[in-house]
């Protein structure tokens, strides 16, 4: 039998405390400058940070970790609020009514509101009408994104006003093309593009296939270096001087483990 759920007013309680204790933090008389006078851009590196570290969590299937890591970023967006509160820009509740409001209009059909309709893609185009100087569908998407994953939301975001193939087919098709250009590139500067380009196939074919790039690779890293590791562990201090064989029969046998 499972833990009990709790409550939501447990889950308001601890946030409550969770504002009290950053608000306290960025007291003068409390002597801790972090909390006092770091910036926006600051604090987003360490969000970031802290946003892989949720995601190795995730994928590690560590629940004790990814409870941890969960905490720490919720600390950042009381953090970033605390910080807007203050400078009478908009407060935690602002954030949070925010998001209930997104979640309803984007869903809307799950709450009784309207029938299923427009797809994501094109419910956030409506949203973004108005907010923003710059009128391209591809407007908004943060270039500090990982390469693969912006690959792959430049993707969906085409695909949305009908740029796209109308199959896996046609992508699939666009990979082999890619490749054959990579091997006819000259020079290392039309390598780095032809492989700049057959990669972004590999994003469309991907979500062709309903399959997320960024966590395939991930998850092909993960067993990549699973492997990697195991065949170290088996040859020990001699792993480097092997040949080429030796290291293959090894590769075989952690892929067969």
């Amino acid at each position: 039998m499972g833990a009990p759920e709790p409550s939501l007013e447990d889950a308001t309680a601890a946030l409550a405390e969770l504002v009290a204790v950053m608000r306290r933090l960025r007291e003068p008389d409390a002597d801790v400058r972090w909390a006092r006078e770091r910036t926006y851009p600051e604090i987003a590196v360490r969000t970031i940070e802290e946003a892989y570290e949720v995601a190795d969590a995730a994928e590690r299937h560590d629940v004790l970790a990814l409870r941890d890591e969960l905490g720490d970023l919720a600390l950042h967006v009381v953090f970033y609020s605390a910080i807007a509160t203050d400078a009478g820009q908009f407060t935690l509740a602002d954030v949070l009514s925010g998001s209930v409001d997104k979640m309803r209009r984007r869903h809307a059909h799950a709450f009784g509101d309207a029938p299923r309709g427009a797809g994501w893609e094109i419910i956030k185009a409506r949203e973004r009408v108005g907010k923003s100087a710059d009128p391209s569908i591809l407007a908004d998407l943060p270039r500090s994104l990982p390469a693969l994953l912006r690959a792959d939301k430049l993707g969906r975001r085409a695909a949305s006003v009908g740029f796209d193939w109308p199959d896996a087919a046609g992508a699939r098709a666009k990979v082999d093309e890619e490749l054959a250009e990579v091997d006819a590139a000259e020079g290392r500067d039309e390598r780095l593009e032809e492989v700049g380009d057959l990669l972004l196939a590999v994003a469309n074919l991907a979500r062709h296939l309903e399959v997320e790039p960024e966590a395939a690779l991930r998850a092909a890293n993960a067993k990549f270096e699973r492997r990697f590791r195991a065949m170290e562990a088996a040859a020990g201090e001699s792993f480097a001087a092997l040949s080429l064989d030796d290291k293959e029969a090894l590769w075989a046998e952690a892929k067969r483990a």
